[in-house]
């Protein structure tokens, strides 16, 4: 990763025509996985981890491979096989050609006209692969950005419709995920988000209600360089919601009513409350999927913060967890050793601020 990322100024780069933006990793705090089940979450964007998408205007249209993240040339056949293993066989290209095609395909449909010129789409990203941070959407979300300003429809396209329009462009491509890494990564910042099927029918995607981050206790980041694949685990228990299985359809229900009371807790600043609030949305979890489902090493990664009482949940569906030390600064310490004990990273978090401007703000519905 370009060590230099982190500094480069987003939007249009002075001079070169070329437009750069970012979208952050998500933190799903509460309420997670009900988003896909017409529930309520809340998440956060995080400053620690991000993918950037650069278009440079160009006679040709060009999709840059990553030099690492797009590896085609390799010193042996280990090493590619090794790659294969640790790295799987996708890299960023095919979101970049996907929301492009789902941008065109959104413009055409809602008569958005789209003004002539070719552009070269090249990444970086340095968030983890597959350590439930939304990686993929990252890559999206930054791309549709610097599409909207390519094309200047940035004003045309609301800001409650772009997570439908990322997540459709993952679809396209088998990636099985929900809405909320999608709202988090658009708005930035702290957002509670309700998907009542009433909202979803009605409107076609959830309420999104912007919160203070300043309202947050400090948070920790602990993770794992094992990647795993939610995909399957979504998949096995929305079979069971869809047959009526009558526990994972009431304890959905209970991790959405997660969301709503921990909303009420983080603007009380009840911290104790929203402490409990997190193991319980994990217990829940646990309870649906089953250890053998979560992995061992991500159910570690939750007990070692327990371990020193510490509340601890899965960010997204394996792979890093956030953690919250309410005895302060002795017990955050005590988190550090046992991680560094377990062989995990850890550190702490960062909350992205809002990332939308005065003309996505203008496209909201009032």
């Amino acid at each position: 990763m370009d060590q230099n990322m982190n500094s480069t100024k987003e939007g249009l780069i002075s001079g070169s025509g070329a437009i750069q933006h970012k979208a952050y990793a998500r933190v799903g705090l509460l309420g997670n996985p009900s988003d896909v089940y017409f529930g309520k979450t809340i998440s956060f964007s995080l400053a620690n981890f991000w993918a950037s998408v650069t278009l440079e205007p160009s006679p040709h249209l060009i999709i840059n491979p990553h030099p690492i993240h797009d590896l085609v040339q390799f010193d042996s056949l280990d090493h590619l096989v090794n790659r294969l293993q640790s790295e799987g066989y996708y890299g960023g290209v095919r979101l970049l050609m996907s929301i492009c095609k789902l941008f065109h395909k959104h413009c055409k449909d809602n008569n958005i006209n789209l003004s002539p010129g070719n552009f070269t789409l090249s990444y970086d990203t340095n968030i983890p692969r597959q350590a439930g941070l939304s990686g993929s959407s990252a890559i999206v979300c930054a791309a549709l950005s610097c599409l909207l300003d390519f094309y200047k429809v940035r004003h045309l396209i609301k800001v409650e419709v772009r997570p439908n329009l990322i997540l459709s462009a993952e679809k396209e491509l088998g990636i099985v995920a929900g809405l909320q890494d999608r709202v988090a990564q658009v708005y930035g910042g702290l957002v509670h988000m309700d998907f009542s099927k009433e909202n979803m029918d009605k409107l076609g995607h959830g309420i999104y209600t912007p919160m203070d981050i300043s309202l947050l206790p400090p948070f920790h980041l602990i993770y794992a360089e094992n990647p795993s694949d939610s995909g399957k685990v979504h998949s096995t228990i929305r079979q069971r919601w869809l047959n009526g299985d009558e526990l994972v359809i009431s304890s959905m229900k209970e991790v959405a009513d997660i969301a709503a009371e921990g909303k009420s807790a983080i603007l009380q600043k009840n911290y104790q409350k929203l402490a409990e609030l997190m193991n319980g949305n994990f217990d829940l979890r646990r309870r649906m999927f089953g250890d053998e489902c979560l992995g061992a090493l991500n159910v570690e990664m939750v007990e070692v913060a327990r371990r020193v009482g510490a509340a601890s949940k899965f960010t997204g569906s394996g792979g890093a967890v956030v953690a919250f030390c309410p005895e302060g600064p002795p017990q955050v310490k005590r988190l550090e050793d046992e991680c560094r004990k377990a062989g995990f990273s850890i550190q702490a978090i960062q909350v992205v601020p809002s990332r939308l401007n005065d003309v996505d703000l203008k496209t909201l519905s009032k």
